[in-house]
């Protein structure tokens, strides 16, 4: 196995969200903000059509759970960058890592999602507990435009002046986050790969991530994957 391929974390860390606590003991633990957004989430998707989730970063390529329907996607008034601070997932309290967030300003493309009605109000819960464990992300119902025409979906937003938003950062401190920073569900650095090859694979390539992924390569941190 090559040891700066993404799989270095595992299948087993992928997962580890699902094993952490059962689901009504995570849900029960969460920060009561949190809690309070999920049960505005709860009333707010359609029971006929089914929950819609628009997917930018890690959702792309870990779902963890099965789509009924999806599509290509654009969102217009946010844009995708690595700017959320990660005290659990990607990092720690030490050493805080970085993960995905939208930001106002710009466009962002991805995917939109549709969960079988059975199936949504676990997902719900379930996406809370991966998403939400800190409560930092700011839950909006975004306009999405899709080949199937546009779509009111679920998505975990920034404020501008949200405390967890990292400001810019220099390449040498993003390369000591890149270093250093892990949490439980693997590093930041995995996390960036991944999130570029998923994005990839789907015909989305995000130039500033394309270029942090370039400078991690360049300090010998992971191997570069040219684009398909």
């Amino acid at each position: 196995m090559n040891p700066h391929s993404p799989s270095t974390d595992s299948a087993a860390s992928d997962a580890a969200w699902r094993e952490v606590l059962p689901l009504e003991q995570a849900l029960a633990a969460l920060p009561p903000h949190s809690q309070d957004l999920l049960e505005q989430a709860r009333e707010a998707w359609c029971r006929e059509q089914g929950l819609l989730l628009f997917a930018y970063g890690s959702l792309i390529w870990r779902p963890g759970f099965e789509a009924a329907e999806q599509w290509p996607a654009r969102v217009q008034g946010y844009h995708r960058a690595l700017r959320l601070r990660s005290l659990s997932n990607r990092g720690n309290r030490e050493q805080p890592g970085l993960v995905l967030t939208l930001l106002p300003g710009g466009s962002c493309r991805g995917l939109v999602y549709r969960v079988a009605p059975e199936h949504s109000a676990r997902v719900l819960d379930e996406l809370w507990v991966r998403e939400m464990v800190v409560g930092s992300y700011t839950p909006r119902w975004l306009h999405c435009q899709t080949p199937a025409g546009p779509r009111l979906a679920l998505s975990f937003t920034l404020k501008r002046r949200s405390p967890a938003r990292v400001g810019s950062l220099d390449d040498a401190a993003l390369l000591h986050i890149l270093r250093h920073a892990r949490g439980r569900y693997g590093s930041t650095l995995d996390y960036l790969q991944r999130c570029v090859l998923g994005l990839r694979e789907h015909g989305i390539h995000d130039a500033e991530l394309e270029r942090q992924l370039r400078l991690a390569a360049a300090q010998g941190l992971c191997d570069l994957q040219p684009p398909a």
